[in-house]
């Protein structure tokens, strides 16, 4: 069995932390705070470039030595309206007080010191449709290709309505062979709508050496190493997830699954 559900350790502070090394990769992390009104976090870039996401609520933030003020708007994923984040690149410190109850995701992967700190969103984000029928989700894009905003992360919020697939068709995208393919690692932070709904992640090669179905609660992370990764919202209950992405090249080509690959 390969270790790929995480679940959160609490339900409190610091919830998720997953590393390159933890995760047995090289080149994506995640981590997840959960704050009460008034409580602060701080952490250092060192190597590493960061999206700071507001997933829910609000709070003010200092990084790069620059006051950004307080970013967040929605108190519910579920509002789905656009998220209010923050670039910061290697080698500088971040920090944050929560100014209501928030969730903020600590997205990171190498940075290569070529971009400025900035704020990306909500202006510029639109949600967006992709798919139809019960292959219908929809997107907000916060730094995938075609925004030039880091050296490494391609970051998205996906919608999943219920009875919906998401992730489909299967497609994986494992081999470092641009531009047939592209390498990326890729974590899914999962929300359930009501929270006390379940979704459905398989994750598998095409060699079958690597073929694990996830039952997903609120707040869990997978992570997908290879293969394909679909995943499902059952009837009454819709999805959320945030997808962080990285590799040895910022650019997202995939090779459909022998079995959907008419689909394409």
């Amino acid at each position: 069995m390969a270790d790929l559900l995480k679940k959160p350790f609490g339900t409190h502070g610091k919830v998720h932390q997953i590393t390159p090394e933890s995760a047995g990769w090289r080149y994506v992390g995640f981590s997840l705070y959960r704050l009460r009104a008034g409580e602060a976090v701080s952490e250092v870039t060192g190597d590493r470039e960061v999206i700071l996401v507001m997933v829910e609520g609000k709070a003010s933030f200092n990084a790069a030595g620059q006051d950004w003020g307080v970013l967040g708007e929605r108190m519910s994923v579920f509002e789905k309206t656009p998220p209010h984040c923050l670039y910061v690149p290697n080698g500088q410190e971040w920090a944050a007080e929560a100014t209501t109850d928030c969730v903020i995701a600590v997205c990171s992967a190498p940075g290569l010191g070529g971009h400025e700190a900035r704020r990306i969103g909500p202006d510029g984000i639109t949600l967006t449709q992709r798919g139809e029928g019960v292959n219908t989700r929809f997107i907000n894009n916060i730094a995938m290709e075609n925004e030039d905003y880091c050296d490494s992360l391609l970051v998205t919020e996906v919608f999943t309505p219920a009875g919906h697939w998401s992730s489909f068709p299967s497609h994986r995208h494992d081999e470092d062979d641009f531009p047939r393919i592209t390498y990326l690692e890729e974590t899914y932070y999962h929300r359930l709508n009501p929270a006390d709904g379940f979704g459905i992640q398989r994750v598998y090669t095409d060699d079958g050496l690597l073929d694990e179905t996830m039952a997903v609660k609120d707040g869990d992370v997978v992570c997908v190493p290879r293969g394909h990764h679909p995943c499902g919202a059952p009837y009454g209950f819709e999805m959320y997830y945030l997808n962080v992405m990285a590799g040895p090249l910022r650019k997202w080509r995939f090779v459909p699954a022998p079995e959907v690959e008419h689909m394409f």
